[in-house]
């Protein structure tokens, strides 16, 4: 066989993404904020683009009957809706069978989740504030400047986690000049700030209300002893009385652990709403857009048309062509990914009717794969869809991921399993805080205890899901429960 060099035809096929695809899979998983930052971004690279008036069916809201059958509206049609063929994009799919532990909402009304106002970050960080008050605490330049470094390598509790002879070092001078700095931050506002450990941090904050004597002094450097519950040990090496050690414990307990948390980083803005959703007539729902987040794009046909005129040379006519077909793509594109969001989140609502109407107790176990059978769409279009949106309604503000859950299963009265969908791990874990919540002080709640409860009521669960919920709730164990409401009690 003669080696050389030869020419081969082959002929193959292969699925490839079209730059118009591309985009359509990234406008679907925008949020509506980033929408805006793009359409702002398109309206400046396209002269035949201009930001429309909201017309009034966009923002007719969409109804969902309590008792509908399906999905499907008058207003939203398979046609309109974009879902992405499976075979031609990276799947990145979803099962919607794991817990959704980042997915938290927002905000709520009575049920014990954070304000969607306490996402802001309006108000200065806690390095702008210490900073601002450096320039009258420091002796003179050369130690405001160290002092303005130390601030910069706190963290967001105000704690130094750096080893200031390391910081000596990095800035060439004595540790002692180091020293002096640090005591000029730990002069500064929120008392606190600059300590190297809780103890140091609870120490500064003691002589901040000159309560820190030698009985206070054994106290703190004694921390160990007082999360064991150790008291008996501690009062005989404070050598106080009870009624003077109650009083410390008090005033160790009026003290801030963290007081750099009450200033915020200052990057986070916020959340959004992308969904609005209001009670309807006939008991229903209204789902709509926010359309205050989400400019409506139009073609300026009269600009188009003055454009052309002038269009002499073939080259400037393939532009204007070009720029109009890119105009009529997107105008589309954003009109398809209205309508597959508010589809998506018809479904959702239909599947979740309960939670909105009478709370998280209700939130039924859900996955991506039964919300994208129902409305005949792909999974990974459901993902992308559900990505990076938040829902409003009357119970607040929520991710839509917040609403798919796994299931637990349901314990029938003679003690079988059930045969219905069980409970949503979410509505177990509101049940389990619940329980917790209403313990007395000499009736904490261990792990088994609450697992006969949770059985007694129906939720079959092993006793480590119910570690595993508690501690997802950041709830301490029963050990830990009673050490803190025995020192609260005091």
């Amino acid at each position: 066989m003669a080696l050389g060099p030869r020419l081969d035809l082959r002929q193959t096929q292969s699925l490839v993404m079209t730059p118009q695809l591309q985009q359509a899979i990234k406008l679907l998983a925008a949020s509506n904020l980033e929408i805006e930052t793009f359409i702002g971004e398109a309206l400046e690279a396209n002269p035949l683009l201009e930001a429309g008036e909201v017309s009034s069916e966009a923002t007719e809201p969409l109804s969902v009957a309590a008792d509908e059958p399906s999905a499907d509206t008058t207003m939203t049609s398979d046609e309109g809706a974009l879902d992405l063929d499976p075979g031609a994009l990276d799947r990145d799919r979803d099962t919607g069978d794991a817990e959704w532990g980042a997915a938290a909402p927002t905000g709520s009304t009575g049920e014990n989740l954070p304000g969607i106002d306490e996402r802001g970050g309006d108000g200065p960080t806690l390095t702008e504030h210490l900073e601002a008050q450096v320039g009258a605490a420091a002796g003179d330049a050369r130690e405001a400047a160290i002092a303005r470094h130390l601030i910069g390598l706190l963290d967001e509790a105000g704690y130094l986690a750096t080893d200031l002879r390391e910081v000596a070092a990095d800035l060439g001078i004595p540790l002692a000049e180091a020293e002096r700095a640090l005591e000029v931050v730990q002069t500064l506002d929120p008392t606190g700030v600059g300590a190297r450990t809780l103890g140091e941090c609870l120490a500064l904050q003691a002589r901040e209300v000159d309560r820190y004597d030698p009985c206070m002094a054994r106290l703190i450097d004694n921390l160990d002893l007082v999360a064991r519950g150790e008291f008996a040990r501690l009062k005989r090496m404070c050598d106080v009385d009870d009624e003077d050690f109650a009083d410390m414990l008090a005033e160790l307990r009026g003290y801030d652990p963290k007081p750099g948390l009450a200033f915020g980083g200052g990057s986070e803005a916020p959340v959004v709403p992308d969904i609005l959703i209001t009670a309807g007539k006939g008991g229903g729902w209204d789902i709509r857009l926010n359309e205050e987040t989400l400019p409506r794009l139009v073609v300026n046909r009269e600009y188009y048309v003055e454009l052309k005129r002038g269009c002499t040379d073939k080259a400037s006519k393939a532009w204007l062509g070009e720029k109009l077909t890119d105009a009529n793509w997107l105008i589309r594109a954003l009109d398809q990914r209205a309508r597959t969001i508010l589809k998506t989140a018809a479904e959702i609502v239909k599947q979740q009717d309960g939670f909105f109407r009478r709370g998280v107790s209700e939130l039924r176990p859900l996955t991506l794969r039964a919300v994208a059978e129902a409305i005949e769409m792909h999974e990974s279009t459901v993902s992308r869809v559900t990505s990076n949106k938040y829902l409003h309604c009357d119970r607040g503000t929520f991710e839509l991921k917040y609403f798919f859950t796994s299931g637990i299963a349901r314990i029938g009265a003679g003690g079988e399993s059930g045969d219905g969908e069980g409970a949503s791990s979410q509505a177990v874990k509101a049940r389990i805080k619940a329980l917790i919540d209403a313990e007395g002080a000499s009736q904490i709640l261990s792990d088994d205890t609450l697992v006969d409860l949770l059985k007694a009521e129906g939720f079959d669960l092993a006793r480590r899901t119910v570690a595993k919920y508690r501690e997802a709730m950041g709830i301490g164990s029963s050990v830990q429960r009673r050490r803190q409401k025995k020192l609260a009690g005091l």
